[in-house]
């Protein structure tokens, strides 16, 4: 199975965040429940109604077109996808064909061949006899972007890892929420295996509905078309599915063209001329994830495991962010980071407390900036942090004030400490001439000896330095 290269394209489609629907102005809620409740004359495809651009939507696309330094088209307009299903009422898709608002662009390192605004289908409902099918048309007519990349991916993992920078980037422009498990976000995959630098068989695997389905349907795949080839088969074009139980794709049809389709421009829509719409020039844009990587690479110098917490949760990151306008000391923040990213997600992980800007729980960012100069400076142990943490957050006290109830501030001075050091010297005689001999292994010994004689209120760095000066 050696020497075969694989070829992958991706096809994500994400719901948009509008108030209305892409062409009418029945509502766009994707938690409504109750079916065939967001729906109008226009998205049922009553005879005598047309469509009205939903301008938002257009605009959404554009920030996107604009965050991927895509090419944002001047002249675009919609057409017309026929084809005959029941969760399309009029019998064709308003979809965009030769004009794409957006083509080219790149994000996390792969080429993207276009971005174009289209309507969402209904949704149907197979029953489990395969009796009757329930078509649910609140999903219909909702603005739904398309990005299609080109055939540039690699391997798996790199289809996964572009699929959730585009869902982060999605979110931070306000576009979609794109949440996978509900339906906002999904992806296909283009998949074909060759030996020569010509491109083999195409096959589209569809409805992958989590990160993990995508990686593990496109490694399916790869190694099914090899077996195949390999058996002196041939790879057909087709569409797949995925079956979760049996962990392995499935053959649906065969694989339509363009032309299949039909395409027309719809006569019932104006072109757009985006130059001269005014809500689409000096586009701008929050700051992107890879914006924020860079810069927070750049001024905080902390992990890269610490960063992706950050990125992935914005609430988190302002936390962040206002905890390190409290500390100057750059040991500081990173000793910040590595609580927040362990101990606090740990802990907010099972118990419920509400992470905005300022606060986690009951605990103010300038709190918490306070409790880990404590460790920092070596007023409470790390161990003693650890101890205020938890109750901080659920309390109506301070940090310091907590320490203090708890008696967890460390003794660090000298002439208090020396006298207790000096015992410990004279009650482990041996131990020291070791010390002294040169094995600084021991020094940890002693250290907690000193710990011991103060109930572990002794601070251990002036405790060591004390040893040191001593022996």
């Amino acid at each position: 199975m050696e020497g075969y290269k694989p070829t992958i394209g991706l096809e994500i489609h994400a719901e948009l965040k509008t108030n209305t629907k892409m062409f009418c102005d029945s509502k766009n809620d994707p938690e409504e429940r109750d079916p065939n409740v967001n729906v109008c004359p226009v998205c049922m495809a009553h005879p005598g109604t047309l469509p009205v651009i939903n301008k938002e939507a257009v605009k959404h696309v554009v920030r996107v077109g604009t965050a991927l330094n895509g090419n944002i088209a001047d002249f675009t307009e919609f057409d017309r996808k026929n084809y005959f299903y029941p969760d399309i009422p009029k019998g064709y898709q308003i979809s965009q064909y030769k004009y794409p608002i957006v083509s080219g662009g790149k994000l996390n390192g792969i080429e993207i061949t276009r971005v174009h605004l289209e309507e969402d289908t209904a949704r149907s409902t197979h029953d489990s006899h395969d009796t009757h099918t329930l078509v649910d048309f609140n999903r219909a007519g909702i603005p739904l972007m398309e990005l299609v990349t080109e055939p540039v991916v690699g391997d798996a993992q790199s289809a996964g890892n572009f699929a959730r920078e585009l869902q982060l980037l999605l979110r931070y422009l306000g576009a979609s929420n794109a949440n996978m498990e509900k339906g906002e976000m999904r992806v296909e995959a283009n998949v074909s295996v060759s030996k020569t630098d010509e491109y083999g068989t195409k096959v589209e695997v569809k409805n992958l509905n989590s990160f993990k389905v995508v990686e593990k349907a496109i490694e399916y795949e790869i190694k099914r078309q090899i077996k195949e080839l390999e058996n002196g088969g041939k790879v057909v074009q087709e569409t797949r599915g995925w079956d979760e139980n049996k962990q392995a794709t499935f053959s649906q049809r065969e694989k339509e063209s363009s032309h299949d389709y039909r395409y027309f421009p719809d006569p019932d829509l104006p072109k757009l001329k985006l130059s001269e719409i005014d809500e689409f020039q000096n586009i701008e844009l929050p700051e992107l994830p890879q914006e924020k990587r860079s810069r927070y690479q750049s001024e905080f110098d902390i992990k890269d495991e610490d960063i992706e917490s950050y990125i992935t949760n914005p609430a988190l990151a302002g936390y962040f962010e206002n905890v390190v306008g409290h500390l100057k000391d750059k040991d500081a923040i990173k000793l910040a980071s590595n609580y927040i990213t362990s101990d606090i997600l740990g802990i907010l992980k099972t118990e419920s407390h509400e992470v905005i800007q300022n606060t986690i729980g009951k605990l103010d960012a300038d709190d918490f900036a306070d409790l880990v100069s404590m460790a920092h400076t070596g007023e409470i142990s790390s161990r003693g942090l650890k101890e205020v943490l938890p109750k901080v957050l659920k309390e109506d006290k301070t940090a310091r004030e907590l320490a203090e109830e708890h008696g967890l501030f460390q003794k660090s001075d000298e002439g208090e400490l020396k006298t207790i050091v000096e015992k410990v010297i004279a009650d482990n005689p041996k131990i020291a001439e070791d010390f002294r001999g040169g094995n600084e292994k021991v020094l940890q010994f002693l250290v907690g000896q000193g710990m011991k004689a103060t109930y572990g209120a002794g601070n251990p760095q002036v405790l060591a330095k004390l040893f040191k000066e001593l022996i």
